[in-house]
């Protein structure tokens, strides 16, 4: 058992919004308590350090120069031992749109990685493709698109927490047999009008894949994917890391979108955590300088971003407190994937996935079920 202590704690308040407080968080693998030191507990001092929820990260490529798409679970295992280096207890590996084949075969990899005994917590797996559009593939190879098929992903959808569709391209059909079990239909890399993404909206594809990117974007007589996003109740992904989407539109999504509508994520490649120089995402060439990673004809790909990196950028650009931050990188995410009841805030029973950091976002301790990783 252990107790940190001064740290400034994110926890609930009365009302269920994040806010700061002083106290002893106490846990064994789940949180005992939240107040004074518990007596025999080992006492860890959190010397000043802000107190979160572990995050939870719904779309990621990789990192540290592995991917969900290699054929290998050692490299899903590298990638969960080096998430919480990130702030990150949780996450959703997220595939590309490759020959079903290969795609079959990472999703074998998930499934085998959520028994994994340390590093981050594999919820499950982020399809991401191959039922989008040619004309919003992004970094998707066109080649390997496929029209939707509910069958085709029926012995997998026990691992399949999201699912990444072009809304034109699917069925109403597709969406409910989705919902059936459980899976969180998402719309992304879309050429959707308007009223395509309201009428999938209203049948429960109430999800939306990294906003402004690789889809319809916001016109004054078409408002597109974009506009539908922000003109209901969606749950929309922000790569906040100023390449993907611009600060000024962070910030008006903040104030047209309620907090618990925006769910940050990094959408990360396997150069996030390697640094400059050449890469690969889906079988093609990614030329990575700085903050910035591209295909060969200038194409932006998955950032190389990490977590703490978002949170700390939504933040600046938006003027929202840390303790409402977290929000959207840990209670959101565990509400989408009906998870809150176990994960995503610091209450007494739930998991003890804790992460500690500084006021520059740097995190100095991060704890999953209750051992520090």
């Amino acid at each position: 058992m252990k107790s940190l202590i001064n740290g400034r704690l994110i926890a609930p308040d009365a009302d269920g919004n994040f806010a700061i407080c002083a106290g002893a968080l106490t846990f064994d693998d789940k949180i005992i308590s939240i107040g004074e030191p518990v007596e025999g507990a080992e006492l860890i001092d959190a010397a000043g350090a802000y107190v979160s929820p572990g995050f939870i990260n719904v779309h990621i490529h990789g990192a540290a120069g592995v991917d969900t798409m290699d054929d290998d679970i050692a490299a899903l295992q590298t990638l969960a031992d080096f998430l919480p280096s990130t702030g990150v207890t949780s996450f959703l590996p997220t595939t590309m749109t490759m020959p079903l084949e290969n795609i079959y075969r990472a999703l074998e990899h998930v499934r085998a990685g959520q028994s994994f005994t340390s590093g981050a917590r594999i919820l499950g797996a982020h399809l991401e493709g191959p039922f989008i559009s040619k004309k919003f593939n992004g970094a998707q190879a066109k080649e390997n698109i496929l029209p939707a098929d509910f069958d085709s992903i029926k012995d997998c959808a026990d691992v399949i927490k999201i699912i990444t569709v072009a809304p034109e391209e699917v069925r109403l059909e597709f969406i409910a047999r989705c919902l059936e079990k459980n899976i969180v239909v998402s719309i992304g890399h879309s050429a959707a009008t308007y009223e395509q993404t309201l009428t999938a909206i209203a049948h429960g594809a109430n999800h939306i894949t990294h906003l402004f990117n690789a889809q319809t974007g916001l016109h004054h007589r078409k408002p597109g994917v974009v506009g539908a996003a922000l003109d209901s109740s969606a749950t929309v992904e922000l790569i906040a890391d100023n390449v993907h989407v611009h600060p000024v539109a962070q910030r008006l999504v903040a104030k047209v979108k309620p907090r618990s509508e925006i769910i940050l994520i990094t959408d990360s490649i396997r150069a996030c955590g390697v640094g400059d120089g050449l890469s690969e995402l889906g079988g093609q060439k990614v030329f990575v300088k700085g903050n910035l990673a591209t295909l060969a004809d200038g194409t932006i790909v998955g950032s190389v971003a990490t977590m703490n990196d978002v949170l700390k950028n939504f933040c600046a650009n938006t003027n929202l407190d840390v303790a409402s931050g977290v929000e959207l990188v840990t209670k959101n995410p565990a509400v989408e994937l009906k998870l809150f009841d176990k994960l995503g805030s610091l209450e007494v029973g739930k998991a003890a996935d804790v992460t500690l950091f500084d006021d520059d976002f740097n995190v100095k301790k991060t704890f999953i079920n209750g051992q520090a990783v």
